[in-house]
């Protein structure tokens, strides 16, 4: 817009000034608001002055009453105007902005810091701001900003790994457990005999009976500078339904070369079989060598909470993945797991397990074990569904006892036993049931007058119809017990009580 000098210096003496943005107007040679008061009208041509403060008209021009000339446009300057006052305004903005956000006692007046009012009270306390200091600096999580409010970062939220999180108090690193276990863990290499029946080509009926070496690898854990050693004993006892092969012909140990010196042919030893049982799936070996062997440390099982970090080493898949480390949690404590019809009680965990980690040690954040691993459900158990991360270990508060009876008496002490040997029977003409092939001498069975040929077809009144129900049903009672068998012999049906004794392998 005009300013009031436009006004004057545009109409001074019926002239047109050159004045410019910014520029003085030149003087005039009198005060346009003391010219005299007109008595008559104002004459044709001329111009009313806002600037008249007295009422009075300015004089015509000397052009004999032709138009004033026109005012000139001013749009540049007005632009200009504009342009410089924007930009002094901007400029102006963000001096203060700065200024507010700079000032710390401005930005608490305007509310601005949302962590003021935390800061003022921590203030109060300085013993608690120093703490908070010493947790966020000692910290090793992840740090997060909180965009609560308004998406600022208002506030810094430390959080501390899982695997801090899961660790008991004063626990060791994951590498510093690793290489306390380690050298304690070794890969036990089993050699099975599989013996088959090959037929002629010919078709002409006969066979041949064939032997076939077949090696299985899984792991241990070394128990005692002796040489003894703990593993599964599925490892060094074949009872699968497909191939049954029985005690392994031969086991050997191997020690992890990374923490034992010497060549492979030194690291491998033959192993003896102390004891095993296969309804408890432990097994207990043995090695004579002058090598200074690392002996793992034993944990309290019962110790252990759902939740808790715990590390498994093992070799998975045979030894070209020696001494394989996998971490996770405890899942479930004394989890019943029915496994080949034989249920168990076992420690539930997410960590990897797979075939060769089997005998291998689940270890504590102490470095401590406190299972072995035993097993996993794998995709094929459930069909079609897809199963991760359900791996199953034997607590040690469970397996120490069956350790100390299989290297104290060479059979798990307590377990009950009728003295037979059987196999099921669905022949025609012949009852469905368990047919008795043998009796041991000075058997149960034997003192309660059992004899070869007869068909057991029930327990305590349950019918059986497989040995593997007789011996689940036997199991459920200890050594002393009495169970009442009903046998089918030459067409009669007798009932024997039989006085279980406790079985020695």
């Amino acid at each position: 817009m005009f300013n009031d000098n436009d006004y004057r210096d545009d109409y001074r003496d019926g002239a047109i000034s050159d004045n410019t943005a910014g520029s003085e107007p030149a003087p005039a040679p009198q005060d346009p608001f003391t010219q005299p008061a007109q008595d008559t009208a104002p004459q044709s041509g001329s111009y009313y002055s806002p600037r008249s403060g007295n009422g009075g008209w300015n004089p015509p021009s000397d052009d004999g009453g032709a138009e004033p000339p026109k005012k000139k446009s001013h749009k540049g300057l007005k632009a200009l105007a504009v342009f410089a006052s924007i930009a002094f305004l901007s400029y102006a903005s963000i001096q203060c902005y700065q200024f507010a956000t700079e000032n710390e006692a401005v930005r608490k007046f305007f509310a601005k810091d949302s962590t003021s009012s935390v800061s003022e009270q921590t203030d109060r306390s300085g013993a608690k701001n120093d703490k908070q200091a010493e947790s966020a600096k000692d910290s090793e999580g992840v740090k997060a900003q909180d965009t609560a409010n308004n998406g600022s970062s208002n506030s810094v939220i430390t959080a501390e790994s899982w695997i801090k999180a899961a660790s008991r108090e004063n626990a060791m690193s994951i590498p510093d457990i690793v290489d306390k276990v380690s050298p304690a863990t070794v890969g036990v290499s089993s050699t099975f005999v599989y013996k088959g029946q090959s037929y002629s080509m010919w078709g002409w009926g006969q066979s041949q009976q064939y032997e076939k070496e077949a090696t299985a690898t899984g792991t241990g854990i070394i128990m005692s500078e002796e040489g003894y050693i703990i593993t599964n004993a599925h490892v060094i006892y074949d009872n699968s339904s497909q191939y049954r092969m029985g005690l392994a012909k031969e086991v050997k140990i191997v020690l992890n070369p990374n923490y034992y010196e010497g060549e492979e042919s030194d690291l491998t030893l033959t192993a003896t079989i102390v004891g095993y049982d296969v309804a408890e799936d432990i097994a207990v070996l043995k090695v004579n060598t002058d090598i200074n062997l690392t002996v793992a440390e034993f944990g309290d099982s019962d110790e252990m909470r759902v939740g808790e970090l715990v590390v498994a080493i093992g070799n998975p898949l045979g030894f070209e993945l020696f001494g394989s480390v996998t971490t996770g949690i405890v899942s479930a404590l004394d989890r019943k797991v029915t496994i080949n019809e034989k249920s168990m009680r076992l420690i539930q965990t997410d960590t990897a397990i797979n075939s060769g980690n089997s005998g291998g040690p689940l270890i504590n954040s102490y470095g401590q074990v406190v299972g072995i691993n035993s097993s996993k459900i794998s995709s094929s158990y459930y069909s079609e569904s897809s199963v991760e991360g359900l791996c199953f270990a034997i607590p040690m508060s469970h397996a120490k006892d069956i350790i100390n009876d299989l290297i104290n008496k060479g059979y798990v002490s307590g377990k009950p036993m009728i003295g037979i040997s059987a196999v099921d029977v669905t022949l025609a003409g012949v009852p469905t049931g368990v047919y008795i092939m043998e009796i041991a001498e000075n058997s149960p069975a034997e003192r309660a007058g059992l004899r070869v040929g007869d068909v057991i077809i029930a327990v305590n009144e349950e019918a059986v119809t497989t040995y593997d129900e007789l011996t689940k049903i036997k199991d459920q009672y200890k050594a002393g017990d009495t169970i009442t068998l009903t046998v089918t012999r030459e067409g009669q049906d007798l009932k024997f009580d039989v006085v279980l004794q406790e079985k020695s392998q």
